[in-house]
């Protein structure tokens, strides 16, 4: 819902006429197009007007374009017109949500197992006391036995880095990308995690790291300014990774629907730097109909396959937990190497 309010204010008593104008994309919730208000002198009159967002995004609410009549209708005077307002209109996230271990936790504290040992819950093997160890990590069986005292060590426990890389090339399931984006963001910035977003494109934008839910609110009002940058189609493909992806060695969600051949050459070259990296598939399966459909979804099939041969993992995007099998395998990677 999206709400906007004009007050009105005049020496003498008239009436006045309000004719508000929005985007296609704002549908009018309560009140009509035009409104009248009679007005007092001296005293301010308030007219508000609703509006349902149909989709995400910045969206442009005005001009209102104020007509005033005094004298029982005998005296028009000069129109004002209220100058156009932008409000930002945060995109919908999905449901999701993944129990995975990510790569590479390397943060101070968080929810992911690490290969350093510290505090955490778990269990990495016994060892023998040294000064400064917590009694109560004490191994009495192994102490016992052994006649010398012995402790439980464990893994630490860090944050990992995220970030989320939309493929804004073509407009073909922007949506599905930007909705995914916001509920992977949520999810994993909910639990600790630093995440990072940016445009795979043209015109790269970038939100910087952050975690918590104040972070969550920015990424959402970032993600309702993204909007598709082509550009020129002789661009390569690894020289807009270069300018979207961060630095660092966090995992890396690219949400692409792969119709382009620049997507491509980039999630390839992303792979042969050894990051650890999943590719969602936002524009998914479906029937073909027409013969240049089913061309067009045999090129796409080409695409698929070397992403694969690439050792790309690329899955298609469900929802919830649909993205946890791909996860486990992509850490089991990072661990071996």
């Amino acid at each position: 819902m999206v709400g906007a309010k004009v007050t009105v204010r005049g020496a003498e008593p008239m009436h006045c006429l309000l004719t508000p104008r929005a985007a296609p994309q704002l549908q009018p919730a309560y009140g009509s197009r035009h409104r009248a208000v009679p007005v007092r002198p001296g005293r301010a009159a308030g007219v508000a007007f609703g509006y349902t967002a149909t989709t995400w995004g910045v969206l442009e609410v005005g001009p209102v374009h104020v007509t005033s009549f005094a004298c029982d209708g005998l005296l028009e005077l000069p129109e004002f017109r209220v100058p156009v307002r932008r409000v930002a209109v945060l995109p919908l996230a999905d449901s999701f949500t993944s129990r995975a271990q990510l790569p590479h936790a390397a943060g101070l504290s968080g929810a992911h197992r690490s290969r350093r040992p510290g505090e955490g819950g778990e269990l990495a093997g016994v060892r023998r006391f040294q000064p400064g160890d917590r009694l109560r990590r004490i191994d009495w069986r192994t102490t016992v036995r052994t006649g010398e005292t012995h402790v439980n060590a464990t893994l630490s426990e860090r944050d990992a880095e995220i970030v989320i890389m939309i493929d804004v090339l073509h407009e073909t399931a922007l949506g599905t990308a930007v909705r995914a984006a916001a509920a992977i963001a949520g999810h994993y910035a909910s639990t600790g995690d630093r995440v990072t977003l940016t445009e795979f494109g043209s015109l790269p934008r970038r939100l910087r790291a952050g975690t918590g839910r104040r972070h969550l609110l920015a990424a959402l009002e970032w993600l309702a300014g993204v909007r598709p940058h082509g550009g020129s189609g002789d661009e390569a493909g690894e020289r807009l990774l270069t300018s979207a992806l961060p630095r660092g060695r966090g995992l890396v969600f690219m949400l692409t629907p792969l119709v382009d051949e620049r997507s491509v050459a980039g999630l390839t070259a992303l792979a042969v730097s050894r990051r650890p990296l999943v590719a969602v598939d936002t524009l998914g399966t479906g029937r073909a109909g027409s013969l240049p459909e089913r061309i067009w979804r045999l090129e796409r099939e080409n695409f698929l396959d070397r992403l694969r041969e690439s050792g790309v993992p690329v899955e298609p995007w469900h929802g919830s937990a649909s993205l946890d099998a791909v996860l486990r395998d992509v850490t089991r990677a990072e661990m071996r190497r």
